[in-house]
């Protein structure tokens, strides 16, 4: 690809998670507004929410990008607290879609320090608010680790963030297993977060599919070459996030469990257990959209692995802490789980 259609499409990528307009101008309409804390059961409760976008406009410059023009509330200021107090949101740990898996070394590892030292910086102006997730150029495995190593260990970042493939490359190939051990040495989470199915042209036309459909997808089919490839067998301790409730498996990822059974080559032999009992090592966000979906994800996953999402500035939820309040199937003590008992304990969050 070019480097003209890169930066057409890597502005894309961003703007394929919006829909509408009204949402959007919420954090820009807040005035001053007074935080709304969040009770169950009389407790006071600190709710995290662990899908947040945002970008760091110094680093899209570095390439010629216009993303913040896509979106201006995807750049922090007042605004974005202001909203959190509205809905109830304590917390937010923060990540950048990534745009960058195309460049080179050299240019990867420039936008990459600018972009880290940029999330760090805007942590620090509102540190009870904000935390973030490190960046890093997956493209080059060797260099991701030590993006997430610095970040970690000098930027104060609580995990890392990437995409469902890295420039068509899914994260089930060993070219990754040198990030992977980094992460899984360093035990922080990662989360990912999908880009559409790139190619797939029914995707294309009316109702929105190339998100409502390909984001669910890529996730579903970036997890299930995790499990299938074995990097979950290799590198058994990884914490792996997924956003959108994991996409569509956590509804019929049996099916993958029945083809194991009724045709074993359908299982390789690098992996050691039935694919569901892998997801039920991971966590989701409960970017979901009725009670019932939710009561679900539970009965799969467990209410200790579900944490609250609501992919601001994206217009998908604009009440993730009421979605949870109002899930009549969860008991007191799942919901203070899901609101920000499970990130702040996953995450190791100061609080």
């Amino acid at each position: 690809m070019d480097r003209r259609k890169f930066l057409g499409s890597s502005a894309g990528l961003l703007a394929a998670a919006s829909v509408g307009t009204g949402y959007l101008g919420m954090a820009g309409r807040a005035m001053a507004q007074a935080r709304r804390e969040i009770r169950v059961g009389g407790r006071r409760v600190t709710t995290v929410d662990v899908h947040a976008h945002t970008i760091i406009p110094a680093a899209t410059d570095l390439i010629g990008t216009a993303i913040a023009n896509n979106n201006p509330n995807l750049v922090i200021g007042q605004g974005r607290i202001d909203l959190m107090n509205r809905l109830g949101v304590d917390i937010e740990l923060l990540s950048i879609n990534p745009f960058w898996y195309q460049l080179g070394v050299d240019e990867a590892r420039r936008l990459i320090d600018v972009q880290n030292q940029g999330l760090a910086d805007v942590c620090a102006r509102y540190p009870d608010r904000l935390r973030a997730m490190a960046t890093v150029a997956l493209q080059h495995p060797e260099l991701a680790a030590e993006q997430l190593e610095h970040g970690v260990k000098n930027l104060g970042f609580v995990g890392v963030s990437m995409g469902g493939s890295v420039a068509g490359e899914e994260l089930g190939s060993t070219r990754f297993d040198p990030f992977w051990a980094a992460a899984q040495e360093l035990d922080v989470p990662i989360w990912l977060h999908p880009q559409s199915v790139p190619g797939l042209s029914r995707l294309e036309g009316s109702g929105y599919l190339f998100n409502v459909i390909g984001n669910p997808l890529d996730t579903t089919i970036a997890l299930s070459h995790m499990i299938f490839e074995g990097v979950l067998d290799r590198f058994p301790r990884l914490k792996i996030v997924a956003a959108h409730g994991g996409g569509f498996l956590g509804s019929y990822a049996d099916r993958s469990d029945h083809a194991c059974r009724m045709s074993p080559p359908a299982c390789p032999t690098t992996i050691q257990r039935k694919p569901t009992e892998y997801l039920r090592d991971m966590y989701f966000d409960s970017l979901v959209f009725t009670a019932e979906n939710l009561r679900h994800l539970v009965a799969q996953y467990g209410a200790d692995h579900l944490m609250i999402g609501s992919d601001y500035p994206y217009e998908w939820t604009d009440r993730p802490v009421d979605h949870v309040l109002g899930t009549p199937a969860l008991s007191d003590a799942d919901k203070i789980a899901i609101l920000g008992g499970n990130a702040i304990s996953l995450y190791r969050l100061e609080v």
